[in-house]
């Protein structure tokens, strides 16, 4: 029996894509991104995968970690919540990929950022998307 080949979506593409339009929907324009800039803008946010697994035949379960970065320790904290709650609302069709669920596996913490002393929080999910088959 010949089983489907099946290609995952770049999870941090369609993530970065889908908190970038949603927060700039929420009135907090930040860059999004999966690097950390050179310059650093004053507040963004990073994601990027440390994991995760195959979910199904056709469905992938990536392991995301997500960094608010901002001027002040209070202001890095209402970015991180605010993205957490976007996160929580991702499932839906986003850029053509089906995401499932969200679900938080590591709640927020204090982080400061260890070269540059800025204030960040820091909290992981697992975000469940379809694959596409070829």
């Amino acid at each position: 029996m010949n089983r489907p080949v099946v290609v995952m979506p770049d999870a941090v593409a369609v993530v970065t894509g889908y908190l970038r339009a949603a927060l700039a929907a929420a009135g907090e324009p930040v860059p999004v991104v999966s690097r950390v800039p050179n310059p650093r803008p004053p507040r963004f946010v990073r994601v990027e995968r440390v994991g995760g697994t195959r979910q199904t035949v056709v469905s992938d379960r990536p392991r995301l970690d997500f960094h608010a970065w901002a001027g002040t320790e209070a202001d890095a904290a209402d970015l991180a919540e605010l993205v957490r709650a976007l996160v929580a609302a991702i499932p839906g069709v986003h850029d053509g990929v089906t995401v499932y669920w969200a679900r938080e596996v590591g709640g927020p913490q204090w982080l400061p950022d260890d070269v540059s002393g800025t204030p960040r929080y820091a909290f992981a999910a697992e975000i469940h998307m379809r694959g596409r088959v070829l």
